[in-house]
């Protein structure tokens, strides 16, 4: 059996539908956070400690309708790559079906990250402006072995945010839920993509992979960057500027995103797909130490 039958089967076995598996009727609890305090990018700075509790749980609020803000961002920029991907594909094939079974997937995960944004009462951030311009190159241009491992490389950082965030009773139960919803369907389209990259690898030129591996720097230096928008700050009464000088600065911030990256990063450092001239750009990514 293939890698796409097995996808195909648990597809079948466990799959949400977040309108009807998910209780958006039920109330946000009082004093619990949205996302784990740690990993909220100015904890431990002296702004943090600058923030009444009231205002550390709105920021967490805020962070994280940023953080899946820019999922819904990046969900969109994925669909748009796989459907091109597919335009010549064999529709009799399971390569094909899964593929298709994995868009619908992020339809459903797209729609789930806008309702929770919604109930919890903050904007739909999405990345920064200038990120969001370059998102319509990536969606356009994105192609092959580096289209599947920018894929990879974002499914895999949240998927280990999230994995961590379901088990702390701290946070509001609406967001462990939707946490545990995604990291569930989403652990298949790692594997999906995972087989994809494996599989393009030995095809390419060298030329190629050059190519390649520089697109997978680029956007990866982008998806990490664009988590939190700095206009988070604002909603807490802190300069968005300052803010984000402080957080990009904050050793506890920097230790979550390499902590967050770290398994995808040595997985494709493995693979070639980091080569030392790029790894400048992945260390600026924060990624990468």
């Amino acid at each position: 059996m293939t890698v796409t039958d097995r996808l195909l089967k648990s597809s079948a076995k466990q799959s949400y539908d977040p309108e009807v598996d998910l209780d958006w009727d039920a109330p946000l609890v009082d004093g619990l956070w949205y996302m784990q305090p740690e990993r909220i990018s100015l904890y431990g700075t002296d702004l943090w400690d600058r923030l009444s509790e009231e205002q550390r749980i709105e920021l967490s609020k805020h962070e994280v309708a940023s953080i899946s803000s820019v999922g819904v961002w990046f969900e969109l920029i994925l669909m748009q790559m796989m459907v091109r991907d597919l335009y010549d594909a064999d529709p009799r094939r399971p390569r094909m079906h899964y593929a298709l079974t994995e868009v619908a997937d992020e339809c459903r995960h797209s729609l789930m990250f806008g309702k929770a944004i919604d109930k919890v009462g903050a904007p739909a951030y999405g990345p920064p402006a200038y990120v969001h311009r370059l998102g319509r190159l990536m969606k356009t241009l994105g192609v092959g072995a580096s289209a599947y491992a920018t894929i990879l490389v974002a499914e895999e950082i949240l998927d280990r945010w999230q994995r961590e965030l379901i088990k702390d009773e701290r946070v509001q139960p609406l967001v462990r839920m939707v946490c545990r919803v995604h990291v569930l369907e989403e652990a298949r389209h790692m594997t999906f993509a995972r087989d994809e990259v494996e599989g393009m690898l030995p095809r390419l030129s060298r030329p190629a992979l050059a190519w390649h591996q520089a697109a997978l720097a680029t956007n990866s230096f982008m998806v990490a960057r664009a988590l939190v928008n700095p206009e988070v700050y604002r909603a807490v009464g802190l300069d968005p500027r300052e803010a984000r000088r402080a957080a990009l600065a904050n050793p506890h911030y920097r230790e979550t995103l390499r902590w967050m990256g770290e398994r995808v990063t040595s997985y494709l450092d493995e693979l070639g797909m980091i080569p030392a001239h790029q790894r400048a750009l992945w260390r600026r990514s924060m990624l990468v130490a």
